[in-house]
């Protein structure tokens, strides 16, 4: 396994983080237990989670199934003993918990509150990245940093970071935080792939900037870029959704997975391995359903990409251009 600092802190992730937004709705707990326990082996140290998750990602509603089972799924994974030391564990506030008025956002009554409740879920005592999930422009920065640094002074939260942020949300919130004398961001978990680039623009210029550790989400286009050519009728592919967009991008999807035959590795990996060329890049998410995935997606740490297949990616899956304002501006 390859290991890099988050952002600008000393703290060392895997160059891969294992995504659980699938545990519960998706993957049963045992089958969790065993991918986290086989992710752990290989060196996978870097875990994500999010508060919604459980019902967020079901597919139907069932009684087991509410906001919050992903992480009593994974606080039960730990209650088995001789784990937690060993996982930077993520996890995420903002989303609705709850019918009351205050059971989302990033008021410092929610933060508080989500946070307490998420430990107790997790059956941990502290989170090592707390991550808001979504910017809300509602709430001054004065009260979300208060909230936030009062969660570090308890020891509750070591780091924080966002996701979904614009690059302008980056830069308020690391403004406000240097006001306060305090650390601010150190990650920025983004949508990121060959076919979702607009975040080139200006959110990874700020994290760059402010040494904001870029930590994609949805890094296969969810399975677009996984061989979905191939593998038209497996899983989330054969939706209606992604069968749309699988007809609207074929002949990009054919020139890509030609060029993957090419280069004898399968579309995933080089996917993968494209995001983890980028130096702003931390850890892109990987959110295994099965086993099979999980050890799939390790191959990607020993693809060396050159620069005329780093050219011909670009071709099939143009950029915005570069960075603004250079790419739409003299």
């Amino acid at each position: 396994m390859q290991y890099a600092p988050l952002g600008r802190t000393g703290l060392q992730v895997s160059r891969l983080c294992l995504g659980t937004m699938n545990f519960g709705p998706q993957t049963s707990e045992a089958d969790s237990f065993t991918i986290m326990d086989a992710a752990l082996a290989q060196g996978i140290n870097f875990f994500d989670t999010a508060n919604v998750y459980g019902l967020f990602t079901a597919a139907t509603v069932t009684p087991e199934l509410h906001p919050g089972y992903t992480e009593e799924i994974i606080g039960r994974w730990w209650a088995q003993g001789g784990r937690r030391d060993r996982v930077v564990l993520a996890t995420k506030v903002y989303g609705n918990m709850g019918p009351g008025v205050n059971e989302r956002g990033l008021s410092a009554y929610h933060i508080r509150k989500a946070c307490e409740d998420s430990l107790r879920r997790l059956q941990t005592d502290h989170i090592d990245l707390y991550q808001m999930h979504h910017i809300e422009r509602t709430t001054p920065w004065e009260e979300i940093w208060q909230a936030m640094e009062q969660l570090v002074r308890e020891g509750k939260v070591l780091y924080v970071g966002s996701s979904n942020f614009a690059g302008w949300d980056i830069a308020t919130a690391q403004s406000a935080a240097a006001a306060r004398h305090f650390m601010g961001l150190v990650s920025e978990q983004s949508l990121y792939n060959l076919a979702a680039r607009t975040i080139e623009l200006e959110v990874i210029p700020a994290c760059r900037h402010y040494g904001v550790g870029l930590i994609p989400w949805s890094p296969l286009a969810g399975g677009l870029l996984g061989g979905a050519l191939r593998k038209a009728t497996e899983g989330r592919r054969a939706s209606t959704h992604q069968q749309q967009r699988i007809e609207r991008d074929r002949s990009k999807l054919e020139a890509y997975e030609t060029l993957c035959q090419e280069l004898g590795e399968e579309p995933g990996d080089v996917a993968l391995a494209w995001l983890l060329h980028n130096p702003v890049v931390t850890a892109p998410i990987v959110g295994p359903r099965t086993m099979e995935q999980l050890t799939g997606n390790l191959r990607a740490l020993e693809i060396s990409l050159t620069a005329e297949t780093l050219k011909r990616l670009d071709e099939i899956w143009p950029g915005p251009g570069g960075e603004a304002p250079n790419a739409y501006a003299w």
